[in-house]
């Protein structure tokens, strides 16, 4: 028995043109499988982020006005001081020798001055009395009482004293000059000296210290730094798609990444007023209404500014 005839009987075509009408259907009309939903995390409604750390308004380096050793730190990094408080001491066995080397260079000076200012005395004393003997002179020499000869005497010898007052006013401008050079220097060591005893210049904190005992310091160079506790803030890097929104005196929250589970309440003090040309952002300053227990300049913090 051959297949062949099959092929050739209607029926055998009906049923799989069924098969065909059913499998169209199903491609046509079916329902598909339904895709899992997709979970998207936004922002909450009404704020704007920005990353930055937390850093202090006023911010000093402490550093020494003169090349010395350090002879003693009173205080050290987490340490609170006051204003004019002592922080630091420099040698000073050189200093002191130097306004000891003052005090006598200023006291020889006065005592110079005193010498020429005797002298101008008795130059003016000695030219009135030449005057007086010239005008006598030239009164008995007109008179025909004395020689001319000892009229010019008389006449030579007011000019010997007028020459010797103009010398002893001259000794006079230099032993004043003298005098004031060495109260400059002076008041330049006593300067130097108070130099060697570095203060506070305002209430604050110390937070760190570069320096140890024994060290040379030069001008400028950093002791320790200190900061004032009167306002502390995060510098935050904000989108400038924010530029419109944020404003000096809106409320904000701070988290810090070392509790990433506690907001800080803050508040905007202060807005930059440029854009970073790569980023694209721009610093807002938000003051930090309360600190974490434990804390440092520097660390890093999320703000998130509530929108009006």
């Amino acid at each position: 028995m051959t297949l062949l005839p099959m092929f050739r009987r209607p029926l055998f075509w009906i049923f799989v043109a069924a098969l065909a009408g059913v499998a169209v259907y199903k491609l046509k009309f079916a329902t598909p499988a339904a895709a899992a939903p997709t979970v998207v995390k936004a922002m909450p409604v009404g704020e704007v982020m920005g990353t930055g750390t937390l850093e202090a308004r006023v911010k000093t380096t402490i550093s020494s006005r003169i090349q010395e050793r350090l002879a003693e730190v009173l205080v050290d990094q987490g340490d609170t001081v006051k204003a004019g408080q002592l922080l630091a001491r420099l040698d000073d066995a050189e200093i002191k020798q130097q306004v000891a080397i003052a005090e006598a260079t200023l006291s020889a000076a006065k005592q110079t001055s005193a010498r020429v200012s005797a002298d101008l005395a008795r130059s003016e004393a000695v030219l009135e009395q030449a005057r007086r003997d010239n005008e006598r002179l030239v009164d008995l020499a007109k008179a025909n009482a004395v020689a001319q000869s000892e009229a010019d005497k008389g006449v030579e010898a007011l000019r010997v004293a007028e020459a010797d007052l103009k010398r002893s006013h001259a000794a006079i401008a230099e032993a004043e000059g003298q005098v004031l050079v060495a109260e400059k220097n002076l008041l330049y060591r006593k300067e130097q000296m108070a130099f060697t005893e570095i203060v506070a210049p305002y209430d604050g904190l110390i937070i760190r210290r570069d320096r140890e005992l024994g060290e040379m310091l030069v001008p400028g160079g950093p002791l320790m730094e200190l900061i004032s506790l009167e306002e502390i803030w995060v510098s935050a890097w904000v989108d400038e798609t924010a530029i419109p929104t944020v404003n000096v005196g809106q409320k904000a929250r701070i988290v810090f990444r070392s509790e990433s589970g506690k907001s800080y309440p803050g508040v905007v003090a202060r807005i930059g007023r440029e854009t970073d040309r790569e980023t694209r952002e721009f610093l807002v300053d938000v003051r930090v209404n309360e600190l974490p227990k434990n804390w440092t300049i520097g660390q890093r913090a999320e703000v998130f500014i509530q929108m009006p």
